[in-house]
């Protein structure tokens, strides 16, 4: 018998292993998007367009990560950052090109956080979302937006 079948049976074996032992990221982070759009849905009722664009991941607490969107002046904009995770605390904020703060309002509620902007000119605005406490090591995010003219 050559090595070649007995080699191809363990590397089977150890990927299924590997797969085992991985945690499911993206179950919550869908079910982070799920609660974001959630967030979101009274807006749509008022007439904001929800975009389908979504970000997502998990950061630990403390952890940010910058997001890039490019926005148009005219037009005002929300971000609704959430998780899953019960007890998790979240902040979003939106930066200009320049790094100045750029939002006219944001809130955060435990597992929701929202920022909205107006942009005096159109061009790549960030977005940083953070996880500002968590009772996980990781905690699974997703940021979704809308805009209106």
């Amino acid at each position: 018998m050559s090595a070649l079948p007995r080699l191809a049976k363990w590397s089977v074996l150890a990927a299924i292993a590997l797969l085992l032992g991985t945690p499911p990221v993206h179950a919550f982070v869908d079910d982070a998007l799920s609660f974001a759009y959630e967030a979101a849905d009274p807006y749509a009722k008022q007439g904001w367009i929800i975009r389908e664009d979504a970000w997502g991941g998990d950061l630990g607490a403390g952890d940010k990560k910058a997001v890039t969107a490019q926005l148009f002046r005219g037009n005002s904009y929300m971000f609704f950052l959430a998780t899953d995770v019960d007890g998790a605390t979240l902040r979003v904020n939106i930066y200009d090109s320049e790094g100045n703060l750029a939002e006219s309002k944001s809130w955060q509620r435990g597992r929701f956080a929202y920022a909205e902007i107006k942009p005096r000119a159109s061009g790549t605005y960030f977005a940083i979302v953070e996880i500002l406490s968590s009772p996980e090591e990781r905690t699974g995010w997703a940021l979704v937006y809308g805009f209106r003219k």
